[in-house]
């Protein structure tokens, strides 16, 4: 009988984490190389453990879900939805499994992150800022300045855009981007037009979420505000990656 914690993976993700075509995945599956079973729907689902002992055998272990990858997703939300209305990094399973083994969503308030908040509010005069970490679902709030909200669903998350990069993402006017014009939190609270953030990284170099601010007037940062937004994201990734499961 299969461990009840054992994660049920989609095609795709089982895709995503061999680091193959989901066609490969899919004759594997169909071929019986991956134990798997029908949904009432008729979708294919695997065992993550099914997946490990492949990957195991044939050699396909990648350096980065090797060294980032727990045994188990502690809950859905790290894994890759079916179908997803933002933008998804090509490495989205995998990422998704390197945040969860961060062990840093829903933790209380830290000081070392509050501090690391309100410098970037302080060096850019940006009303807000936030250290925000991207599940499947939702973008949670490990520490934010002048937002009252302690987390939104994925699909709002400017910073779903920002970790498909690896420096700073800036969106000077979101009323006039189209990417962002009819986002909720831009037509209601907290009224965003201005955003700019810089990834935050595990050991890994794989991205977790972001450092960011925010304005409600479209603007610019100069040069050294963008050179201590590097910085202050920098030494986030490492407090991050402190946590990090060994």
């Amino acid at each position: 009988m299969p461990n009840s914690k054992d994660s049920v993976l989609t095609t795709r993700a089982t895709a995503e984490l061999l680091g193959v075509a989901v066609s490969t995945a899919q004759l594997w599956i169909e071929n019986g190389a991956i134990p798997s079973w029908k949904t009432p729907g008729g979708h294919r689902r695997v065992r993550l453990s099914a997946v490990k002992r492949l990957m195991e055998e044939r050699g396909l272990v990648a350096p980065v879900a090797a060294a980032v990858a727990p045994a188990v997703a502690s809950s859905a939300e790290f894994l890759p939805l079916p179908t997803a209305a933002y933008p998804v990094p090509h490495d989205e399973a995998q990422r998704l499994l390197a945040l969860d083994a961060a062990r840093i969503v829903d933790t209380p308030a830290e000081s070392v992150f509050d501090r690391l908040t309100w410098l970037a509010s302080q060096v850019t005069e940006s009303p807000m800022a936030l250290i925000s970490l991207l599940t499947s679902k939702r973008q949670w709030f490990k520490s934010r300045i002048g937002v009252e909200v302690v987390e939104t669903p994925r699909d709002w998350a400017f910073c779903s855009h920002a970790i498909l990069q690896d420096g700073l993402f800036v969106v000077e006017d979101a009323t006039r981007d189209p990417r962002f014009q009819d986002n909720p939190l831009v037509i209601g609270e907290p009224h965003i037009r201005f955003y700019a953030a810089f990834p935050l990284f595990d050991a890994n170099k794989v991205p977790l979420g972001t450092l960011c601010v925010l304005d409600r007037e479209p603007r610019r940062l100069r040069d050294r505000e963008i050179r201590s937004l590097r910085e202050l994201a920098a030494i986030a990734s490492e407090e991050i990656q402190r946590r990090t499961r060994p």
